[in-house]
């Protein structure tokens, strides 16, 4: 038995549904996005799109659609998954929370029957009387709508058309009239069925249509007054009614290419989308008849401009229109009534784009490197296709946009001002050195020295702030001192009555000042600063602070505080003491030996925390009690390994924390529990918060020699770079020694009378260096006439830098030679590229002939040292101990380096189909059959033999494969499973080949593209009570990013009892059973989920309320110490918490 927890990193981004309705209320519009395994909610309003609600679904979303029942005010939803659960869905809101409510629900499986090869279809009566769906071949299913029963009913009727390519019912009938869009053998054809609810039959309805165009994908149903129905194919568009018919033929700009998508307008227009990211108007144009009737009069179309490719397109409101897409990022776009670019003719566009929406999808590849050498890995995808095709490099953690950067050693502190304004916006910048201090300021985006009236400038400043009554507060360690901006002029100065000002802590009318083992507290008024109180503490004070805890930050100024923190030298101890008087109310000892250097107070969604910090980069973080008389549980992240600062900012509206140390972080909250994120600079010794009119929402940073101004991004849990590439990346290999990346691409380019051609500024014809095979020999694409327009695919290699990720060689392959599979391996210390390629021609099934190529980057230009040619696709190639380990159509072959770097076989295994996927650990190469599932061989090389020693004897259709350790393997099928094999020696045969056994099997929902070993998270972040092993990442054709790692038997234990729990407490849209979600399925058989646990449940448990924790946990019991005893709901938040740190 295997023991391992699958969670999702980055959820799927591919957007396969969009539609727009009142869901949410009445008056409502809203945009519903369809995401693999789950639907978003949004609120259209005049700023943008506001999100409502993210909705979970246990299971691949095939049909998601709105519609208004007879009598009611708003819409609901219908859903199906691809499993056949179906379900209608309602949205009801409350003060404190919004609930998606299942109306009805329903299996709708059949016990036989053979699934749609032209996928699963789902289409609504306009009067809302019936749904109808295509689940199998030659059958339609029809689920009556009652508002009443709450399970759904539907019955079957049989059609002789198998291959139904579309289909909806139309406009204008009394009875449920359907029409379809089928092929047989003769061509596509168009019917129309009545569909009687009370006999529960279908009847051919008055009119058909015979060989309509042959690529006819899509019929829309056409409102009132015109009824009937558009029919859109590749070579044409027309409208019929079953009385009238009207064909447009576009012009050759709009032929050659697939139709995706199309959406209405009104009435009269239509947005059309094809395969290459362009976006139509399609008008109907209409005239009116003597008898009042209206008729068509024509079809025209338009070309609007290019967006992404579009999977799905919903109109919104005034020109607004959402693409949605599966291959780049989807937009929202708005239609212009003059030209954005061109002058009016055919290449004008008439789109310009309001926001792009980053979609990861399709992950084809990706690598994990530590590009920046702080130990935490990003991760490199190959994304998109075609045009949208891009690197997307994929870290944990804050950039910062540098705008300004100054040379200033030894800088020890600085804070913003407003010296000489009024207003919001700060415009000097304080800055503290040994001995004396310097006032800079902000003119613009300038940055001058500058003096100021009653600023003491010899000195060393410990803290400087805005107070109220328009005065500023200046703190040195000789006394504190009141400046009125009024008079620029020192009002009042305090001093303690014996020793120096060690420490210090101010708002905006309250200061806390330490000097040895004594506190003051000292308030603020219109030229006065009055001690209130004064306190002796055991020890010398190290850190406090006196924040006021506020919900949002606009509240900061003005307010004051209830208590202060202390942290204390000597005795390693943090106190909380009450304001004004300084009676202690909680002592709080941190054991060790190393002393607190920082304490901050801060209110994270509602909740009271204390931060405490140590010298040696260790932050403790505490919950304040209501009554501020103590502490909840102290949890412990190791930040860095140097003393650590912490100062507030504001982001995105709401207030967060920045650690300032070796490794700078930022802390804030989401869904109640802390995220710490780590940020992309080096090393920070001190920050503030700058919000000036030059350098708005910015941070001031400071380290040894470095003042640098920048702007921080948006907080969130991943941060995605983009490189587009305009063509396919294909697969990518990392060079640590050239400080580069090889990826191999697929660039689409037409043939024209001029050769062939390419629309979009991609890649490979970009860079700084470009070569091509020269090699004749190879056969040539044509350019005969009868070819103008096709589309053909050129292979290239890329070498990319990994710090500007520019393009600096490009070598293209030969005309047929798509790349396949590319390596970095290092030869006796120099470094090389082997890239391995198929001969793709059109006639043949599969490749016959391929080469491997070895390339290395000298002086930085790509050469090429040796080709090898083989018979068949190189699909993949490892290194593999010195040599190179490939899969060649059914063969694994071992080649080894020659003295002149070239490949010589060494030895190789037959036994595969089509060896699609090989991972190597060791003297072991795991590989992944076409449809054999996964085998071990093993490298023998005193025999110089390659075999195989375990095999997994079930037929899975692999995707991706990867290798846990010496005895366990990972493997993904096409039926979007995730399962684990371990090798079992006992079951060896006379071949001693033994037998993988299967010992976990868990559906993930999505197809799994590729395995890499290795970690987005900072690694050894916190004190862990939960061990785990091992980090593997995989990245799907949905965009998602997951994570799988492996416990311990008596944890995993403990997680599978409150996955069981769980899944009964968090309601599932559709009644749909978890287990039955996540159960191993594929064409042939299903089994129940096991050795695996659902991290993505697993994680809904921090989102519970706590009496729902309670509920969940009760009856648990965990082991500790020899014993057991029953687990609390602290218990099980720790652990849930550290695991969501993993990702």
């Amino acid at each position: 038995m295997s023991f391992n927890y699958a969670v999702t990193a980055h959820k799927s981004s591919a957007v396969h549904f969009s539609i727009t309705g009142s869901f949410t209320g009445p008056d409502d519009l809203n945009l519903i996005l369809g995401k693999n395994t789950r639907f978003e909610i949004y609120t259209i309003t005049s700023e943008g799109l506001r999100p409502v609600k993210e909705v979970n679904v246990y299971g691949r979303i095939a049909v998601l659609q709105l519609f208004r029942p007879p009598g009611e005010k708003k819409d609901v939803l219908f859903l199906l998954t691809e499993r056949y659960n179906a379900c209608i869905l309602e949205y009801t809101a409350t003060e404190n929370e919004c609930e998606i409510i299942t109306r009805s629900s329903g299996i709708l499986t059949d016990s036989v029957g053979r699934p749609p090869e032209t996928g699963v279809l789902g289409f609504i009566d306009p009067t809302c009387k019936v749904i109808g769906l295509r689940l199998y071949e030659g059958v339609l299913k029809f689920l009556p709508y009652d508002s009443t029963s709450k399970e759904l009913r539907p019955f079957n009727v049989r059609i002789e058309e198998l291959t139904v390519i579309d289909a909806q019912f139309l406009h204008g009938y009394n009875t449920p009239t359907l029409a379809i869009i089928y092929q047989n053998s003769t061509g596509r054809h168009i019917k129309t069925y009545e569909i009687s609810l009370r006999d529960k039959e279908a009847k051919p309805a008055k009119w058909r249509l015979d060989n309509i165009d042959a690529e006819a994908t899509l019929i829309v149903s056409v409102p009132p007054p015109l009824c009937g129905a558009l029919v859109i194919g590749q070579e044409s568009a027309m409208y019929h009614s079953g009385t009238d018919m009207t064909t447009l033929i576009p012009p050759s700009l709009i032929q050659h290419n697939i139709v995706t998508c199309v959406t209405p307008v009104d009435k009269d227009r239509y947005l059309v989308g094809d395969m290459a990211g362009r976006l139509f108007m399609l008008h109907i144009d209409t005239e009116e008849m003597m008898d009042e009737n209206v008729s068509v009069k024509k079809l025209h179309i338009e070309l609007l401009g290019e967006t992404s490719i579009p999977e799905c397109l919903c109109y919104l409101d005034n020109g607004v229109v959402y693409v949605g897409s599966r291959l780049g990022d989807s937009q929202l776009v708005k239609l212009e009534t003059s030209p954005v670019s061109g002058e009016g003719d055919a290449s004008s566009s008439y789109i310009s784009v309001l926001e792009t929406y980053t979609n990861l999808a399709p992950i084809v590849d990706m690598c994990v490197v530590d590009l920046e050498r702080q130990g935490q890995g990003q991760l490199v995808t190959c994304s998109g296709a075609y045009k949208e095709g891009s690197l997307r490099i994929i870290r944990n953690g804050i950039g910062i946009q540098e705008h300004a950067s100054i040379d200033l050693p030894g800088i020890k502190g600085l804070w913003p001002l407003k010296l000489f304004c009024d207003g919001e916006k700060y415009d000097s910048l304080i800055l503290s050195f040994v001995g004396h201090s310097r006032v800079l300021l902000f003119s613009g985006d300038e940055i001058e020295e500058c003096e100021y009236q009653g600023f003491d400038d010899e000195q060393q400043t410990h803290l400087s702030t805005n107070v109220i009554d328009n005065q500023i507060v200046q703190v040195t360690e000789k006394e504190v001192r009141l400046i009125s901006k009024k008079d620029k002029s020192l009002s009042k100065t305090w001093a303690p009555p014996s020793g120096n000002i060690s420490r210090a802590s101010c708002n905006s009318s309250q200061i806390i000042v330490a000097a040895g083992k004594k506190i003051y507290y000292i308030e603020v008024g219109s030229g006065m600063l009055d001690v209130k109180s004064h306190r002796e503490l055991p020890e010398e004070v190290a850190c406090l602070s006196i924040d006021p805890l506020v919900s949002s930050p606009g509240e900061r100024f003005g307010a004051k505080a209830q208590i202060c923190s202390v942290g204390l030298w000597n005795d390693n101890s943090v106190r909380l003491l009450r304001i004004p008087d300084l009676e202690e109310l909680h002592v709080e000892m941190l054991g060790g030996e190393i002393i607190p250097r920082s304490v901050l107070m801060i209110k994270f969604e509602d909740v009271d925390y204390l931060l405490v910090t140590l010298g040696d980069g260790v932050l403790f973080y505490f919950t304040i009690k209501d009554d501020m008389r103590g502490l909840g549980e102290r949890k412990k992240v190791p930040l860095g390994t140097q003393p650590t600062e912490l100062h507030t900012f504001v982001s995105g509206g709401a207030l967060n924390v920045f650690a300032c140390s070796d490794r700078p972080t930022v802390i804030y909250s989401s869904n109640h529990k802390l995220v710490f994120s780590n940020v992309n600079l080096r090393e920070v010794k001190y920050m503030c918060a700058l919000d000036s009119e030059g350098y708005p929402d910015s941070l001031a940073i400071a380290n040894d020699n470095t003042l640098l101004i920048g702007k921080i991004d948006e907080i969130q849990k991943l941060h995605i770079r983009t490189v587009p590439l305009y063509e396919s990346p294909r697969r990518i290999a990392y060079q640590e020694q050239t400080q580069s990346f090889g990826v191999v691409t697929l660039r689409n380019e037409t043939i024209t009378s001029d050769g062939l051609k390419c629309s979009y500024p991609s890649a490979s014809l970009q860079a700084s260096n470009i070569t091509k095979e020269s090699n004749s020999k190879f056969r040539q694409i044509g350019t005969d006439s009868s070819l103008h327009g096709d589309e053909v695919e050129i292979g290239n290699l890329l070498i990319i830098d990994q710090h500007t990720f520019e393009v600096h060689n490009a070598h293209e392959f030969a005309a047929f030679e798509w790349p396949c599979s590319i390596v970095s391996c290092v030869v006796e210390g120099e470094a090389y590229f082997v890239v391995g390629t198929a001969f793709v021609y059109p006639e043949e099934t599969e490749p016959k002939q391929g080469r491997l190529l070895v390339f290395q980057v000298t002086d930085g230009k790509l050469v090429r040292i040796s080709q090898r040619e083989v018979r068949g696709a190189v699909y993949a190639i490892c290194d593999f101990n010195g040599k190179i380990v490939t899969a060649v159509n059914g063969s694994v072959i071992v080649y080894q380096w020659s003295a002149e770097r070239e490949l010589t076989v060494d030895c190789s295994h037959q036994g595969n189909i089509i060896a699609l996927y090989l991972k190597t650990k060791g003297d072991f190469v795991l590989t992944g059959d076409l449809m054999r599932s996964l085998s071990v061989l093993c490298y023998k090389p005193i025999e110089a033999n390659l075999d195989e020693i375990a095999k997994d004897y079930r037929c899975n259709w692999m995707t991706a494969v990867e290798i846990l350790d010496d005895d366990n393997f990972v493997g993904a099928d096409n039926s979007f499973n995730l399962f684990v094999c371990q090798k079992d020696s006992s079951t060896a045969g006379d071949d001693d080949t033994s037998k993988l056994v299967e010992t976990a099997v868990f559906h993930v929902g999505d197809l799994v593209n590729v395995f890499r070993h290795g970690s987005l998270v900072m690694q050894h972040l916190g004190e862990s009570s939960t061990p785990t092993s091992g980090n593997i990442l995989f990245g799907t054709v949905h965009g998602a990013i997951g994570m799988i790692t492996t416990f311990e038997a008596d944890t995993f234990g403990l997680l599978a009892e409150v996955q069981r729990k769980l899944a009964k407490t968090v309601k599932a849209v559709g009644k749909i059973d978890h287990g039955s979600w996540r159960s191993f399925s594929n064409e042939r058989i299903t089994s129940a989920h096991k050795g695996f646990i659902d991290g993505d449940l697993i994680e809904c448990f921090l989102d519970l309320p706590r009496e729902k924790m309670a509920g969940v946990v009760q009856g648990i019991k965990i082991k500790e110490d020899g014993s057991t005893r029953d687990v609390t709901v602290d218990d099980i938040v720790k652990i849930v918490e550290e695991l969501t740190r993993l990702h």
